[in-house]
């Protein structure tokens, strides 16, 4: 059965305690955290004291973000990973995320190649010394160094590093990519948002267009998460959405729990 989780953009706004209470309420399993919010992580608590306050709420803290761009790897993104890696150990994180360079530049299959393989054997040392798992998500925006699943999932296993690097499966990019291949037993997470503007075109989409999911959805959400899930994924959707509207929203707890309604009663599998 998949359960639901909730990333801290969809209440960017929120301080982090309504963030814990809203989803205990709407029976989450956890939360993702954010250092890209434009103030300080956990608004400034320590990392364990935040940690604790999480688990107080009987949540989990499923994961931190984000170190970006982790496939231009210097000495400057390891110092930014290890800082990352130091953060969610202290916090009793389960996860980082580590997002690809979307700047457009070496984007030829040759350059993303190398450019991951390098970023990965950097990391995983790291990993492995801290007992952590890094969430790396394929980014489907034409720019992207790395749009492809198939390329991240083929590195994972070359490496043999399935037990410390996952997959985020981002509904709203695994459109944009227009790869259409799953790896459910590669995924650490699914990401969840919906396009509901019939005007814009598949390539004309932004984050800033991604919503809640419902019935006006057009990225086909309910038919990513029944594939995931006959394929064999048994892990969480955590809602993801950067839309103004949504960041903004008054009451945000109907408004989740109207999408994780639709979800939970619109999809062939169990989810709750």
């Amino acid at each position: 059965m998949l359960g639901f989780s909730l990333n801290q953009v969809t209440m960017s706004e929120a301080p982090l305690n309504a963030l814990l209470e809203t989803a205990v309420h709407l029976g989450c399993v956890g939360v993702e955290l954010r250092n890209d919010l434009g103030r300080p992580v956990f608004d400034g608590m320590k990392p364990d004291q935040a940690g604790t306050l999480v688990r107080d709420h009987g949540i989990r803290l499923l994961g931190l973000s984000q170190v970006y761009p982790f496939n231009r790897w210097s000495d400057e993104i390891e110092n930014e990973v290890k800082a990352l890696i130091e953060i969610a150990c202290d916090a009793g994180a389960e996860t980082i995320s580590l997002i690809p360079c979307n700047d457009g530049s070496r984007t030829d299959k040759a350059s993303r190649s190398a450019d991951l393989m390098r970023a990965l054997d950097g990391c995983l040392p790291l990993l492995e010394e801290a007992g952590l798992v890094a969430l790396i998500e394929p980014v489907g925006f034409e720019r992207s160094s790395l749009r492809l699943k198939s390329e991240l999932a083929s590195a994972i296993v070359s490496l043999d590093a399935q037990h410390r690097v996952k997959i985020v499966h981002d509904t709203f990019h695994h459109t944009l990519a227009g790869e259409g291949a799953i790896y459910p037993e590669l995924t650490g997470i699914v990401h969840a948002s919906g396009i509901t503007d019939p005007a814009i075109a598949i390539e004309q989409m932004k984050d800033d267009h991604r919503v809640l999911v419902n019935v006006h959805d057009r990225l086909g959400n309910l038919a990513q998460i029944d594939a995931l899930a006959n394929a064999g994924y048994t892990g969480l959707i955590s809602f993801e959405c950067f839309a103004p509207e949504v960041r903004n929203l008054a009451d945000p707890l109907s408004a989740i729990s109207q999408s994780i309604d639709f979800i939970s009663t619109r999809a062939q599998q169990k989810v709750a």
